[in-house]
């Protein structure tokens, strides 16, 4: 979990310098190799890697727009994913994607920018699982922001109904964009949205990977088995901004600051400095997880960007009468004419 967290911390803190190149001193969103947006999950490491630390390959997992620590801990490819981000066309989805729009099907990841929109995918995932008859489970990752979303609750009810193999985690960082919790939602503690469904609801309040992987163990045992759902929400902190150049103005300085000083990465170092494990063991791991992001950012910045035309690939339409070579495909109507 330690070796995931602190890939995934210092993975942002070099994706953060390469964002901002030329992006500054005016704020250009356009400018720089990593054009548009950007939403950095600093703080939030310690629920990707407990949850993730109990799931295979072939179990799926679907994430919201803030996705980086939860495809670490799931083992998407990591040079790939730099490359989508970087735009290039060698990325999971041939730098089309971006970073809110992950796919690794390799060990079953997703995300998306649309808020709440991996908790319908990850019920049919689950419901699949259990028309194969395998003890493959589906975690949905969504953030406390998004526990009045429609599709949530109806992923709920049809993943409680169908007794399907599905754990809701819900990341609570206090803030749903620019708006506290108290505003946004009508209840403190999110897991209590299990109450209404008939499933096991459970809160972490700390951003502790510890308690995190204990918590996750017990519910995607529980999924595993055959028992059903499960909902679990964790306390984590936003140390960042919604996005890569948000000023925060809406944030108090003590907020902000009370974030920097709950660290999961530093609590968990702690623990393991507890149990025995030695500095040089630390060091080597941290030194391992710098070398493997310097290297998948050189990597995806050496990849070849897509060509012009390749934005007509992989869409559900012909592309329009003289962007391609070749001669549009025009579909007939009845009567014979062009549509």
């Amino acid at each position: 979990m330690y070796e995931a967290m602190v890939t995934a911390r210092r993975y942002e803190e070099r994706l953060q310098e390469e964002y901002l190149e030329g992006k500054q001193p005016a704020f250009d969103i356009s400018a720089g190799p990593i054009p548009g947006e950007l939403h950095l999950a600093a703080g939030h490491e310690a629920s990707g890697a407990g949850v993730c630390q109990h799931l295979r390959d072939d179990d799926t997992v679907t994430a919201p727009h803030r996705p980086h620590h939860i495809a670490v801990a799931k083992g998407v490819d990591l040079k790939r994913m730099t490359a989508e981000i970087f735009g290039r066309e060698t990325g999971l989805s041939k730098g089309k994607g971006g970073h809110m729009h992950l796919f690794d099907p390799d060990v079953n990841f997703a995300c998306s920018g649309i808020i709440a929109e991996g908790c319908p995918p990850a019920v049919g995932a689950g419901l699949a699982a259990k028309k194969r008859n395998t003890d493959s489970v589906a975690v949905a990752f969504l953030g406390e922001g998004a526990i009045d979303q429609g599709a949530f609750l109806e992923s709920l009810n049809l993943a409680a109904v169908q007794d399907l193999p599905v754990v809701f985690v819900v990341e609570d960082n206090d803030w749903a964009i620019s708006m506290p919790k108290d505003r946004v939602t009508d209840v403190e503690n999110g897991a209590r949205r299990a109450d209404g469904f008939d499933m096991p609801g459970t809160r972490v309040d700390a951003d502790d990977a510890v308690a995190v992987y204990e918590a996750a163990r017990e519910a995607i045992g529980r999924a595993r088995d055959r028992n059903g759902p499960s909902l679990l929400e964790v306390q984590v902190h936003r140390r960042m901004g919604h996005f890569m150049g948000d000023p925060q103005a809406y944030r108090s300085d003590e907020d902000k600051a009370a974030a920097q000083q709950r660290d999961s990465i530093d609590r968990l170092e702690s623990d393991l400095r507890a149990h025995g494990v030695d500095d040089e063991t630390i060091d080597e791991l941290r030194s391992s997880a710098k070398e493997r992001v310097e290297e998948a950012i050189e990597w995806a910045k050496e990849q070849p960007e897509p060509e012009p035309a390749d934005a007509h690939e992989d869409v559900f339409t012909n592309p329009p009468s003289g962007v391609t070579d070749g001669e549009p495909n025009v579909a007939k109507t009845e009567t014979g004419g062009d549509d």
